[in-house]
C-alpha cells in the first residue's frame, strides 16, 4: 500500500458519509498553475484508512488529528448537499529555509538582515501563496542567527518550531482557541518580552492594535494579511486599527512598519514586490505617506526602491529615475 506519508500535500479533502474520490492540494502550483487535483489511485486504499481513523477520532468540526506520523489540523465542514466534507491541512515539521523558496540570493540576504531591527515587517498576498511559510522561513533563521525569544501566535499550527533554535534562540508556539480573539494572547505574549513575535494573520481591530503597539515598542512583528499589493495591505491594516485607536492608527502605522512584502506563488517560485524603510529615520517618504493619509502614493517608491536593488545587484543596469515620471 502506499503511504500518504511519502506523498507530497499540503491539504487533503475527504468525505466521511460516503464515496468519493479524495483532492489533494500541492505545496506549490504546477507548470498548469493548478491548485488541486484528484488523489492519485496509488493513495486511496492509505486515504480509506485515514477517513475511518477520522470517523472514530475526530469529535469537533475543527481540531488537531495524527495519522501515520503526520499532523494536522482539520476542519469539517456540512455541504449545502448534505455530504460531509474534511480538509486536513498538515503540520510540516521542516520548516524551509528562504533560499529553497526560491528567493533570490540578494534579497533572501536583505529579509534576513532585516532581524537585526526592530519594527512591523508585513506579507501579503492571496491565500495559498506561502506567506505564512515566508514568515516561518524568517523567524527560524532570525532566532539561529541572533537568538532571543521568539513566539507564534496562530490557528491553526502550521511548522512545528518550538524549542531551542541555534545557540541563543527558542521559540515558543500558542494555539488560540476557536472562541479566542487573538488581542487577549497577543497581550500575553508581550509579558514575555519576546525578540520576535509571529502573528498567523491580522483578525480583528483589537489585535491589530497589539501588533501595532508590539512594533513600536522594541520587538520584530511578522505578521500575514489578505490583500492584492502592498498598498491594499497597508490600507487593511489601517482600516482594522483605526476601529480600534482611532486616528493614531497612521502614526503608529508609520513608526512600526519596517518591511511590506508582496507575494504571488508561480511555478518558477515566489514573484515579490516589498518596500523598505529606513531605520531610525522618521522622515522616511514611506513613514511620511503613512502619517499623511497618502498610501495610494507609496507605489512610486515602491518601483523606485526595487529598481535599485537589481541596480545593487547588476551594476550594469542603467540607474533608476531621481524622480517619479511627470504624468501626462
Amino acid at each position: 500500500m502506499h503511504k500518504l506519508s511519502k506523498f507530497d500535500f499540503m491539504d487533503l479533502y475527504v468525505r466521511l458519509d460516503g464515496a468519493s474520490t479524495p483532492r489533494y492540494r500541492a505545496p506549490r502550483l504546477d507548470k498548469h498553475n493548478v491548485w488541486t487535483q484528484l488523489l492519485p489511485e496509488l493513495y486511496h486504499a492509505d486515504a480509506d484508512h485515514l477517513i475511518m481513523h477520522l470517523r472514530q477520532d475526530a469529535h469537533r468540526p475543527d481540531a488537531a488529528f495524527d495519522y501515520d506520523g503526520m499532523h494536522f489540523r482539520i476542519s469539517q465542514q456540512k455541504m449545502a448537499s448534505g455530504e460531509e466534507w474534511v480538509c486536513l491541512r498538515k503540520v510540516n515539521p521542516v520548516v524551509p529555509r528562504l533560499v529553497d523558496l526560491g528567493y533570490v540570493p540578494h534579497i533572501a540576504n536583505y529579509l534576513l538582515n532585516l532581524g537585526r531591527r526592530d519594527g512591523l515587517v508585513l506579507l501579503s498576498g492571496a491565500t495559498g501563496h506561502g506567506k505564512t511559510t515566508t514568515c516561518f522561513s524568517l523567524l527560524q533563521e532570525y532566532l539561529e542567527r541572533y537568538g532571543g525569544v521568539g513566539m507564534t501566535v496562530e490557528d491553526p499550527v502550521e511548522y512545528e518550531l518550538e524549542g531551542e533554535r541555534g545557540a541563543h534562540g527558542y521559540c515558543y508556539q500558542i494555539q488560540v482557541s476557536d472562541e479566542e480573539d487573538w488581542a487577549p494572547p497577543l497581550k500575553r505574549c508581550l509579558r514575555w518580552t519576546p525578540r520576535y513575535l509571529l502573528v498567523g494573520e491580522i483578525r480583528s481591530p483589537e489585535a491589530a492594535e497589539q501588533i501595532l503597539r508590539a512594533a513600536t515598542t522594541g520587538h520584530l512583528v511578522l505578521t500575514t494579511i489578505h490583500a492584492g499589493s502592498i498598498e491594499e495591505s497597508l490600507l487593511g491594516l489601517l482600516h482594522l486599527a483605526y476601529r480600534a485607536v482611532g486616528e493614531s492608527a497612521r502614526i503608529m502605522l508609520a513608526q512600526a512598519l519596517t518591511a511590506g512584502i508582496h507575494q504571488t506563488l508561480n511555478p518558477t517560485g515566489p514573484f515579490i514586490r516589498y518596500i523598505f524603510t529606513e531605520e531610525n529615520n522618521n522622515g522616511d517618504p514611506v513613514r511620511a505617506l503613512i502619517r499623511e493619509d497618502r498610501v495610494g502614493m507609496i507605489n512610486t517608491y515602491i518601483d523606485r526602491q526595487i529598481a535599485r536593488m537589481q541596480l545593487l545587484q547588476n551594476p550594469t543596469l542603467p540607474p533608476p529615475p531621481t524622480t517619479a515620471p511627470r504624468k501626462k
